[in-house]
């Protein structure tokens, strides 16, 4: 081997090497490990986000492959979205060949870095073979009801001309361009998510191996909620405004009820009134998140029209307010301003009176005027429910209402249905017609894939396919009329949410899932960003249940366990151009290799924290692999060590000793806390105590044998292209092995340690050279000797030196 550690030259052979050997074999009957990083958007380059996605991916594969397990680990192409299009629109370059030249760069680069991917199971959902089968499931979805088209109200980002989901809107603006988000009423395709809402969380419950805080945020999305319906007649018209409460018991003190700036009401009100239109289009322009609602100014206009309150008959005024969401139950809320917190603030901007019902158990007394009491209490001044408690005024209130015909008792969720329309070009045909005399009328499946056209010219941010007959011109696979082809196309999460299940049939054009899936899933390990949790999380896991009921799965969720890895951060912030903090991995690469980009990744924090870039960190882990280089060619220069001998010294006992414990420490870190910062600490010090290991005997050499192999091994999940070069060097033949865990080694050596009582020799103890201070000073004060010549004195301190005794001062 050379003297000097080269990965410039070393790492194109490794990699040369794994081509032409393949993956190493694994039993027949071995346990599979499917793991799964989540795939990237083909941009052309990799960011140290991915690198540090990949490289924990990679690591645990590696790791459970050397563990003997049969192990998969694919990669592919999350490859349609609006960064295509707008790279067309910028450069002239059709988005399907920009993609496909990107792919090519960025799958170079993921082959540079050494990860083991099951190359021959890629996948780019842009490509018709794979948008083929989700065609298709959505027209089985569609024809079981669980697709349908309505006209909504919808997100419209004006920046990237298109519809965006609830998830998508972030703080009031779109989740790409960042624009202010408008309201629209538009037809769209929407997935029945909603059908599976109690599904959905239940089985949170059982997902053991995914973070609190991913199961939180999902829990908190779906929003279920216990309640009480409530019809309010509007005075003089036939209507009734329905609204959903979770606290009915708070109905006695209702002095106004509040609707949407969308709710049809509040647009019939607009067309009679200037004032009323003005504000309408206002809260049309200006898109308000949920959960900005608190701190929103609260805006608002009064209908001049009067609800009934369904058990008093009172009339109270209906008012439009800019809190309230067209999208969130019926667009209607029941104010009682001195229970809820928006409607006390919005009662004060506006003259709006306040009416106690509900107060503090304890008889404490609230200044209602300064803030709304929201706790749980007693009623009064609340009628027939006057002393009742809440949970009692819940029950008697739904019961009157129910008996009344004017509420019912309801589960309510915050979830929505899925739109999954997009007016965008570069993404999945949605394989539906629209004829005249039949509606819409999906096509046939003998046509699938409708193929979105590649060589398209844009004229602006608008859909070119809107612009070419030769697309949507169509005939009605029902009557042979004269109809047209859908020209929006799929949220590019649709995508997304069933990829892990194509990677294990990406040959098999007869169907989208065969018998091998039943195989493999769930997945074992899936590693994503925590930013996905009510985004692609959610939507994969009714995906996967859809599946399920479909017959094509047989499990009930995707992923069994999920590792969320935290950002890379340079200089306190999240990497991004626009901050000008970014770190090209390719440079890095070059000037360091592969193995030390990745040991830098796997060191410098754990997985899931956020890691802090340092340019010294990368050079001190270049710095740590040239020091094992030089550690394992001066011990191959010198002979190298052949088998353990019989018998061991001390200092070689010691040693394999803390190579064992070393062992036992990595097995835990990698294998099961995935915390491999400290996993590579104790490798690091392993090393620098073979660096101080300077036996050269015969037995010297064996032991020190041993721990290079070991620590070879050890590292080669993190580092496995110096791993493979060190393997050969030390005379082992491929692949790779973890090292065995040698339990009769970690036993401490048996000295005696010497017990005194005020300096004097009072017992003997044999224990462990290496025993803990702890451990020593509770076998002494044990002693059947010692306890006699401490009876009536007080242990005032005890002192002991580590390997030799333990001195014990009573007075």
């Amino acid at each position: 081997m050379h003297a000097d550690y080269r990965p410039q030259t070393l790492e194109p052979e490794v990699q040369a090497a794994w081509r032409d050997h393949g993956k190493p074999p694994a039993r027949a009957d071995a346990p599979k490990f499917y793991c799964l990083s989540m795939f990237p958007y083909p941009s052309g380059r990799l960011h140290m986000g991915h690198v540090r996605n990949y490289t924990i991916g990679d690591v645990i594969t590696r790791y459970q492959a050397m563990r003997g397990k049969r192990v998969f680990q694919p990669m592919g192409w999350d490859a349609f979205g609006l960064p295509a299009e707008n790279a067309a629109i910028a450069h002239g370059v059709p988005p399907a060949r920009w993609t496909e030249q990107n792919i090519e760069a960025m799958r170079a680069q993921l082959e540079r870095l050494g990860f083991a991917y099951d190359w021959d199971h890629e996948i780019a959902t842009c490509r018709p073979e794979y948008y083929r089968w989700e065609q298709w499931l959505f027209i089985q979805m569609y024809k079981r009801g669980l697709a349908y088209k309505k006209t909504a109200l919808v997100n419209w980002d004006p920046v990237d001309q298109t519809v965006l989901a609830n998830e998508q809107v972030i703080d009031g603006r779109g989740w790409r361009s960042g624009a202010p988000v408008e309201q629209r009423r538009i037809p769209q395709w929407f997935l029945k998510i909603t059908a599976y809402a109690d599904e959905l969380l239940e089985g949170l419950d059982r997902l053991e191996g995914w973070p609190e805080a991913v199961k939180t945020m999902q829990r908190n999305w779906i929003g279920r909620s216990e309640g009480v319906e409530i019809d309010f007649s509007v005075s003089g018209r036939e209507e009734t405004l329905t609204v959903f409460t979770t606290r009915p018991d708070t109905l006695m003190g209702v002095t106004y009820v509040a609707i949407a700036a969308e709710h049809p009401l509040a647009l019939e009100c607009a067309r009679g009134d200037a004032r009323i239109a003005e504000f309408v289009e206002s809260c049309r322009r200006t898109r308000v998140a949920e959960a900005d609602l608190a701190t929103l100014p609260k805006r608002g206009v009064p209908t001049g029209l009067m609800a009934e309150h369904p058990l008093t008959g009172e009339t109270v005024p209906i008012w439009i307010a800019n809190f309230v969401l067209a999208e969130y139950g019926s667009g209607a809320v029941m104010a009682v301003p001195a229970h809820d917190e928006r409607d006390h603030a919005f009662a004060l901007a506006h003259g709006l009176p306040i009416r106690p019902v509900v107060f503090p158990p304890d008889g404490a007394e609230h200044d209602f005027a300064a803030a709304a009491y929201t706790e749980p209490g007693v009623l009064r001044d609340a009628g027939p429910f006057s002393g009742l408690d809440s949970a009692q005024a819940f029950a008697a209130i739904a019961d009157r209402l129910e008996a009344l015909g004017r509420g019912r008792r309801r589960v309510n969720y915050r979830l929505r249905d899925w739109g999954v329309s997009r007016q965008r070009y570069w993404g999945a045909p949605i394989p539906m017609i629209q004829c005249p005399q039949c509606g819409d009328v999906p096509v046939p499946e003998d046509q699938l894939p409708v193929v979105l056209p590649t060589e398209v010219t844009f004229s602006g941010a608008a859909s070119p396919l809107k612009d070419m007959p030769e697309f949507y011109r169509t005939r009605c696979p029902q009557c042979g009329g004269e109809a047209r082809r859908e020209t929006d196309t799929f949220d590019t999460f649709m995508e997304s949410s069933w990829y892990y299940a194509r990677y294990l049939c990406h040959d098999n054009d007869s169907a989208m899932l065969d018998a091998r899936v039943d195989e493999w899933l769930p997945v074992d390990q899936y590693v994503g960003g925590i930013e996905h949790a009510v985004l692609h999380l959610l939507y994969a896991r009714f995906y996967h249940k859809v599946l399920r009921d479909f017959g094509l799965v047989h499990c009930d969720e995707p992923f069994a366990n999920l590792l969320t890895q935290g950002m890379v951060l340079k200089d306190g912030a999240k990497m991004s151009k626009s901050k000008g903090n970014t770190v090209d991995p390719q440079p890095l690469i070059e000037r360091y290799g592969a193995d030390t980009v990745r040991l830098f990744m796997m060191f410098a924090a754990p997985p899931e924290q956020a890691l802090e870039w340092s340019d010294e960190g990368v050079a001190g882990a270049h710095r740590f692999l040239k020091r094992l280089w030089r550690l394992v060619h001066r011990h191959v220069e010198a002979g190298g060590g052949g088998p353990l001998p019989g018998s061991l010294d001390d200092a070689q006992r010691a040693l394999r000793r803390k190579l064992h414990q070393t062992i036992a420490k990595v097995e835990d870190d990698i294998g099961r806390r995935y915390t491999f910062n400290t996993a590579i600490a104790a490798v690091m010090e392993l090393v620098n105590a073979l660096y101080k290991f300077e036996d050269d005997s015969a037995a010297g050499r064996a032991v020190r044998q041993e721990a290079l192999e070991a620590v070879v091994g050890l590292l080669y999940p993190i580092v496995p292209h110096i791993g493979y070069a060190l393997w050969d060097a030390l005379g082992r033949e491929q692949p790779v092995r973890w090292p065995v865990l040698d339990q009769a080694a970690l036993a401490a050596e048996t000295i005696e340690w010497v017990v005194q009582v005020n300096g004097r020799v009072r017992g003997r103890l044999a224990l462990p050279a290496d025993a803990a201070r702890e451990d020593c000073e509770r076998a002494a004060l044990a002693d059947e000797n010692v306890q006699r010549h401490l009876e009536g004195r007080t242990v005032r301190r005890v002192i002991v030196v580590p390997g030799r005794l333990v001195n014990i001062v009573a007075g």
